[in-house]
Formats: C-alpha cells, sequence, structure tokens
C-alpha cells in the first residue's frame, strides 16, 4: 500500500499565516480596529523578518512568559537580535517585579526542581518543599517570599520575557476566526492536509462583526465563559461563584444580538453547575435568565420541588405552546400530568417515551450481546432473512450533507466569514433555515425521482469526497447506506425529513433509529434498540412519530436476554 506523501511546510509557515490573517483583517474590518490595534500592526510590519518570526512564535505558544535560553528556532537566522530588537520594540519585556499580578504563571514556566534550585529559599524551607508539587511549590513562593526577590534570583541566571501587545494580538485573530475556540493550527491542519476545507471564493467572504460593540460585546461572552471555567478549577466556593456571576451580570453592557447565544448558553453552564453544587434557589434565579434549552425545564422542577406548583405549572404551559425541541415538548405534557396527578396513585401518569417503549415489540437475544445490544438484534434479523445496517444518525447526516451542499456552504448566504470555516456561522441558529428557505424547497423539488436523487447525491460525493463538512463523516459505506434509504423510501418522505432536520439542525440531526433493515421482498424497518435498562429519549421518540406521521416504517425493539 503506497502512503500518502509527506508534506514538508516552509520554514516560516506560520508568519506567512500571520501576516495572512493580518491582511484578511485589515481588509474585512480595517473599519473596526481600534488605534492600539492599528498601531500593533505598523509596528508589527516595521520588524524584520527575524523579529516578525519570534514574535509570532510566542504568540502562537500557550502563555505569556518564556525562557530565552529555551528557545530553538532554526528559521531566525540571529535569535539575539531577534530578541533585542523585539525588546526595543517593546513588543517583549524583561520580567521584572511588577509582574506580580502575573506570578504564578511567570513561576509555572520552570519546573519543581527548577524552582527549588533557583528561588531564594533557606534550607529549612527547601526541606518540606521537596514533599509538595509544583503547584504548591508556586503556591509558596507567591504567599511567603518577596517577589522582587523572587525575580533577581530567576534572572540572575538567565533572561525571562513576556510577550506584550497580547490584547491586540488576541483581537486580531478572534476577528479573524470569529470566536476563542479556533486557532493558528487550523492553518496547519490543513496545509499538512489533514483536513481539507471547502474552497470559497474570498472576494465573496463577510464579516462576522459589523460594529465594533458586537465584536466587543462577543468577546466579553467568550471571556466571561472561561473565567466561568478558571474559577471552577481553582475549587472556587459556589456561593462565591454565584456572587461573582450576579455582580458581572449587573455590570455587563446591554448585548448586541450576536452575543445573545453565548450569553445564553453561559447561563445555563452557571446554572447547571450552581444545581449540581445543591444550591437550588441560586440556580433558579440564574436558569431565569435564559430560555434556552434546559433552562425551562429546571426551572419547572426547581419550582415544583420548592413547593411553588402553580409557578411550575403556567411555566408548563407556556413550554407546551412553544416548544423549543423535543425534550421540550414531551416534558411539557408529562410534567403537567405529574403535577395534576400528584397524590392519586390511579391518575399516575406514565411519560409519553415510556408509553411508547411499554408497547414495542420484544426479541429474545443472547446473553453474550449485553454490551452490543445492536449488534445482537442485527444478528437477530440476519438469521430472519433481513438485510441489516447500523444507521443511527450517521447516513441522516450524511445525505442531508450531499443534498444540501452547495446550499450550506453559499458564501453569498454571508454566513462564511473565513477560509477556514467548518460551517456557516449561522448553522445551529433558526435562521439557517429562514434565509435558505427557498433554496432548501427548490432543491428538493428538482429531486423529483430517486433517480434524480441518486444521481445528485453520488455526485456530490465523488465531487467532496474528504472535504471536512459538520454532518458528512466520510467512508466508503456512507454513499451505499444514503442509496439504499432512497431505494426503499418515497421521494416526498425524503423531502419531509429533510425538511424537518433543516427547520432545527441542533436538534434534528440526531435521534433516529439505531438499524436498518430490509428484505428482498422491499420491506423494511428502522429499529430502535432498547436494552432492558434502557430507556427511550424524546429525539428518538420524535423520529417515530414524524416516521410514522408521514408512513416511513420505524419501530422499537425491546431485547430479553436469554441466560
Amino acid at each position: 500500500m503506497v502512503g500518502r506523501q509527506k508534506i514538508i511546510l516552509s520554514p516560516r509557515y506560520y508568519l506567512d499565516n500571520f501576516r495572512y490573517v493580518v491582511d484578511f483583517v485589515k481588509r474585512l474590518y480595517g473599519g473596526l480596529l481600534n488605534e492600539a490595534e492599528w498601531a500593533f500592526i505598523r509596528q508589527f510590519e516595521a520588524l524584520s523578518i527575524d523579529a516578525q518570526c519570534l514574535y509570532v512564535r510566542f504568540s502562537n505558544r500557550k502563555g505569556l512568559f518564556f525562557r530565552i535560553n529555551k528557545l530553538q528556532y532554526t528559521e531566525i537566522t540571529d535569535l539575539p537580535a531577534a530578541v533585542g530588537e523585539l525588546m526595543q520594540a517593546s513588543f517583549i519585556e524583561p520580567l521584572s517585579a511588577h509582574h506580580e499580578i502575573m506570578g504564578d504563571e511567570a513561576l509555572g514556566i520552570f519546573t519543581k526542581p527548577e524552582l527549588l534550585a533557583l528561588l531564594p529559599l533557606e534550607p529549612e524551607e527547601i526541606k518540606p518543599l521537596n514533599k509538595e508539587k509544583k503547584e504548591g511549590v508556586v503556591n509558596y513562593a507567591r504567599h511567603e517570599l518577596d517577589f522582587g526577590e523572587i525575580v533577581t534570583s530567576l534572572t540572575t541566571h538567565e533572561t525571562v520575557i513576556k510577550m506584550n501587545f497580547e490584547a491586540e494580538g488576541m483581537m486580531i485573530k478572534y476577528l479573524f476566526f470569529g470566536n476563542r475556540s479556533a486557532n493558528m493550527t487550523e492553518f496547519v491542519v490543513r496545509d499538512l492536509g489533514m483536513v481539507n476545507f471547502e474552497r470559497y471564493d474570498e472576494s465573496k467572504l463577510t464579516a462576522r462583526f459589523r460594529t465594533r460593540k458586537e465584536v466587543e460585546d462577543k468577546l466579553l461572552i467568550s471571556l466571561t465563559s472561561e473565567e466561568f471555567h478558571d474559577l471552577k478549577e481553582a475549587e472556587t466556593p459556589a456561593d462565591d461563584i454565584y456572587n461573582w456571576f450576579l455582580n458581572w451580570n449587573e455590570t455587563r453592557p446591554e448585548l448586541s444580538e450576536i452575543a445573545i447565544p453565548g450569553y445564553q448558553k453561559l447561563v445555563v453552564r452557571i446554572g447547571s453547575y450552581l444545581e449540581r453544587q445543591k444550591l437550588p434557589e441560586p440556580a433558579l434565579a440564574v436558569y431565569e435568565l435564559s430560555n434556552q434549552v434546559p433552562a425551562r425545564e429546571r426551572r419547572v422542577r426547581l419550582l415544583y420541588k420548592n413547593g411553588s406548583v402553580d409557578e411550575a405549572l403556567a411555566l408548563c404551559d407556556e413550554i407546551a405552546v412553544n416548544p423549543l425541541n423535543a425534550e421540550e415538548r414531551y416534558f411539557a405534557n408529562d410534567f403537567r400530568e405529574k403535577i395534576l396527578g400528584a397524590g392519586d396513585r390511579k391518575k399516575r401518569p406514565r411519560k409519553a417515551t415510556t408509553r411508547f417503549l411499554s408497547d414495542a415489540e420484544s426479541v429474545r437475544i443472547p446473553a453474550a450481546y449485553r454490551h452490543h445490544v445492536e449488534a445482537g438484534v442485527m444478528n437477530y434479523y440476519l438469521d430472519h432473512d433481513y438485510d441489516a445496517a447500523f444507521t443511527e444518525n450517521y447516513p441522516w447526516r450524511g445525505l442531508f450533507g450531499l443534498v444540501f451542499w452547495d446550499i450550506i456552504y453559499d458564501a453569498n448566504v454571508q454566513a462564511i466569514h473565513h477560509p477556514l470555516q467548518r460551517a456557516p456561522s449561522d448553522f445551529y441558529l433558526p435562521d439557517f433555515y429562514h434565509k435558505r428557505e427557498e433554496f432548501l424547497k427548490k432543491r428538493l423539488a428538482e429531486l423529483a425521482t430517486k433517480d434524480d436523487w441518486r444521481r445528485h447525491t453520488g455526485r456530490m460525493f465523488n465531487a467532496k469526497y474528504g472535504i471536512t463538512n459538520v454532518l458528512v463523516d466520510w467512508s466508503d459505506e456512507l454513499l451505499a447506506l444514503v442509496h439504499r434509504m432512497i431505494e426503499l423510501l418515497e421521494t416526498e418522505q425524503l423531502r419531509l425529513i429533510l425538511l424537518e432536520m433543516a427547520r432545527n439542525v441542533r436538534e434534528h440531526t440526531r435521534g433516529f433509529p439505531d438499524l436498518l433493515i430490509w428484505n428482498q421482498q422491499g420491506q423494511y424497518d428502522f429499529v430502535e434498540v432498547k436494552s432492558p435498562t434502557d430507556h427511550l429519549g424524546s429525539q428518538q421518540l420524535h423520529w417515530l412519530e414524524f416516521f410514522q406521521t408521514i408512513g416511513v416504517h420505524g419501530k422499537v425493539v425491546r431485547v430479553i436476554w436469554e441466560l
């Protein structure tokens, strides 16, 4: 077997990528940059190539502090000169006493043995510290030693520097990627051929942000979310985290629309954390700030638990009128019946998922399949003259991605903002369907026959194979499974299923049945497999009921173990 040819990146690939990002941001967001950011760009562009390389090396690494004697970059022809130039231009500065507020990070670049050897410690202090982890040594130094003396002791032996312009550099990258999770390694995985991105006409790429306020609001939510994570990692008491969030929420600005989804997600995360920490009242207060799933469900449960039955019922009714997903739809009705039937055993209701599961057929499977229950059911049907395949979400997501590929990645819709984007920025928002409804329906109307469906999906599969698409998991089996579903279902059924998926991509691209079975007579079923201890999820029930409504054959099979 011939292996893939090894790709060698140019020695200064990272500088080329950073310059590309800077030029891209200047072109798309020049009007949103402040004077400090423009000054950073001008000063960076005035540096020598070596100095630019070294600064970008620093900016792509984790942390702000670096040990000069640990640097080894062969593509930089004169490293000491580059360090001196960056120092002269204030792109870096020596470690000093005024960095005390960042002392943990500064000391963190040394190993524990190095700290014990370099810190100004008395012999009697070193012995107990030998038993501590590195974090304990750093903590002792920060609280028991003078930071100025620490700096003197460390820098007597070597040069330690802090990178500057971190805020400006971070903003440049944030404007390019539109979030804090992506970073410059995206270029590397592309250039090494590890990920193939869809190709765009860059003249059609549009700005993610229209105003400076949009940028700052969305960035504020990202940074606050990171701070919440750090507070949890530091084992900050839950009451303190609650008070921190309340203070932040009271003083934050009115948020732009682009920042609202992130804010809602943050609220749910904090509410869930407080609930897990056994703080129901603070959790309820936080959940009330969001309608994002599952905030309303959690509010109902907490209200009912604290005795606010009427409020819980009213919220159930509100959810039932406008559910945001299947979980909310079934929960609202089930929990309302539970409240109204409380105390009356004869009226005690069963959840919709439980009722559907209890009515399902059952099959006997050898207990050897306890840890591979779907495989056991598949073999059961194979033994009964059926063909079978594992499906779940895989072929449905693949079918959606292949049918609508060009519509998903159409830069004209103004949801593609940079060339390394894996999905449109509105992919998981209601806007995805609203902006593209006409194009989605037109595409489905064009696929009038099963041959049309087969030709289109086959053509897209071959043309786009290997290109990243968040819904398409490439494999040789995908196209065969997709074509099998096209063969078994009517074109109108396929059309209705894909439209239902498009209306809520986040929720409706999951929950499909585990297996597809079929025989030579054209009989088929999508089968959701449940072991004796398993339960039916709301999204699974959503699809089973939707299948029933449009005449697609689907069922639940309960497993009974044969011992």
